[in-house]
C-alpha cells in the first residue's frame, strides 16, 4: 500500500504515484477528490451510467425532489451515506442542461456533491446557473414544505432564485 497520500486511497494504491511526481493538475483534482474520502465511509455506491442513474432518480423521490433536477448524461458512479446524507455523482463529462418552461441554463459538473434531506440539497457543489453571463455556483436547493409548487435556489454569494417546481419535472 502507498503512503504517500494523507488518505488511504485509490489513486496512489492503483498508480502508486507520489505527490511530487504529478502535475499539478493531477494533483489538484486527487487531493479534491481524496478529500471526499471520509464523507464517503459506509455508503451505497451504484456504478455505471443505468445504475447510477437509477439511484440518483429515486435518491431525488424519495426526498421529495423534482425528478428532472439532475439531468445527468454518462454517468460512472453515485453514491450516498444514508445516516449523514452525504451523495455524490461522477460523469464522464459536464451537462448543460436547458430548463425550457424557466428559461435557465444549468451546468453540471463532473462532480457533483452535496448533502441531502427532505425537500433540500445542502452544500452543493458542481452546478452553475447561468444568469446574465455570468455561471455562479448554485449552493442549496429546496422544495417549500408544506407544498407551495416552488422551489428556491440560492447560490453562494446569498442569491436566491424561485421557480415553479413543475418547470423541474422529468423530461423538461
Amino acid at each position: 500500500m502507498a503512503k504517500f497520500c494523507l488518505f488511504t486511497c485509490k489513486y496512489h494504491t492503483i498508480n502508486s504515484v507520489p505527490p511530487k511526481q504529478m502535475t499539478k493538475t493531477t494533483r489538484t483534482s486527487h487531493y479534491k477528490r481524496g478529500s471526499h474520502m471520509a464523507e464517503k465511509e459506509g455508503a451505497i455506491v451504484k456504478k455505471g451510467h443505468e445504475e447510477g442513474l437509477k439511484m440518483a432518480l429515486s435518491l431525488l423521490e424519495e426526498y421529495e425532489l423534482p425528478a428532472g433536477l439532475l439531468p445527468l448524461a454518462d454517468v460512472i458512479e453515485v453514491g450516498f451515506v444514508k445516516t449523514t446524507g452525504y451523495m455524490w455523482i461522477l460523469q464522464t463529462k459536464k451537462v448543460e442542461h436547458n430548463f425550457k418552461m424557466i428559461s435557465k441554463l444549468v451546468s453540471y459538473s463532473t462532480e457533483i456533491t452535496g448533502y441531502v434531506e427532505k425537500k433540500r440539497i445542502k452544500k452543493l457543489k458542481g452546478v452553475k446557473a447561468k444568469e446574465l453571463m455570468l455561471w455562479p455556483p448554485v449552493g442549496d436547493i429546496s422544495v417549500d414544505d408544506p407544498p407551495t409548487g416552488k422551489i428556491h435556489f440560492k447560490s453562494l454569494a446569498g442569491i436566491t432564485k424561485t421557480f415553479p417546481v413543475e418547470a423541474f419535472a422529468a423530461g423538461q
